[in-house]
């Protein structure tokens, strides 16, 4: 089966069975994304596919072939953070750091959301012209993602610091929370 991760091919033999995670972790050897419930339900497994974030440990490998998935390792590097990735250390958004790579991964997944003009659950207007990230929002936004920490200041922070530039240059849906 042929998989374009992080922007690499790979020509791999996968059983059929075998979860995107599982494909990624052990026969990549890309252990950035957790392993967290393996259910589907705290996020740490986030990746996207063709932009958009799913929780790998549901989804079967074979149903993302030729498709482009980003891992945390696609984000960004030690050397060279993405500015998501540097606004998580710079408002310590991440204490133990188990559940960092997914957070990252669905707040990118999130901002192209927000790009699109998708509400979420609390936005108060679907036909309104603006969705007003503001605090609640963004929260909403990353609830599928958990911290048994409790960074979710410094993780909100973080997102709002460098994805809200990004989101508002490219959507004339979006406004600066107040």
């Amino acid at each position: 089966m042929h998989f374009n991760i992080n922007s690499q091919h790979h020509e791999l033999e996968v059983d059929s069975r075998t979860s995107l995670l599982d494909l990624v972790r052990e026969q990549l050897h890309l252990f950035g994304t957790k392993k967290g419930c393996n259910q589907g339900a705290c996020g740490a497994c986030t990746m996207l596919v063709d932009g958009q974030r799913i929780n790998s440990c549901l989804a079967l490998a074979v149903q993302y072939q030729g498709r482009e998935i980003t891992t945390i390792e696609g984000i960004g590097t030690p050397q060279a953070l993405a500015d998501i990735q540097a606004a998580f250390v710079e408002h310590d958004g991440f204490q133990c750091g188990y559940c960092t790579p997914g957070q990252i991964c669905s707040a990118v997944g999130m901002a192209n959301e927000a790009k699109r003009g998708l509400p979420s659950n609390v936005t108060p207007d679907l036909a309104a012209e603006t969705i007003d990230l503001d605090h609640d929002e963004l929260r909403e936004r990353m609830s599928g993602n958990l911290c048994r920490c409790g960074a979710y200041n410094g993780i909100i922070d973080a997102v709002r610091e460098a994805l809200l530039p990004e989101v508002q240059a490219h959507a004339g849906k979006v406004k600066e929370p107040a």
